[in-house]
């Protein structure tokens, strides 16, 4: 197999991989504040979120206060609901899906103490 055809089917693997995007929520065990954020990739989202826990590091501006105040081993990641993209579904399309989402969770959490 070439070099070319290696990549082709690379491509193929990745465009045809299951895309799983939802809402979650960043706890901070402190002071039980939580940060709600969507995002197109949860598993993306979950990796960068304990890529910041081990190296001391914070990728969330509205937390890095409090992060570099306690530490990211005082905060945890918690996925509040999951919403897979269809394949027929364009990505703006898949986009605006899950801002409703969050807008949903932002009603519903209202009485909450968010990170704004």
């Amino acid at each position: 197999m070439s070099k070319q055809d290696t990549k082709r089917d690379m491509r193929a693997q990745y465009e045809e991989r299951e895309v799983v995007g939802g809402v979650y929520l960043i706890r901070n065990a402190h002071s039980n504040k939580l940060l709600l954020e969507s995002t197109t990739d949860l598993r993306s989202s979950a990796n960068r979120f304990t890529f910041s826990q081990k190296t001391g590091s914070c990728v969330y501006l509205k937390l890095q206060q409090d992060w570099t105040a306690q530490g990211g081993k005082g905060f945890t990641f918690e996925v509040l609901e999951e919403l897979r993209k269809e394949k027929t579904l364009t990505e703006s399309a898949y986009k605006a899906d899950l801002d409703l989402m969050l807008s949903l969770w932002r009603e519903r959490l209202s009485n909450e103490n968010l990170y704004t």
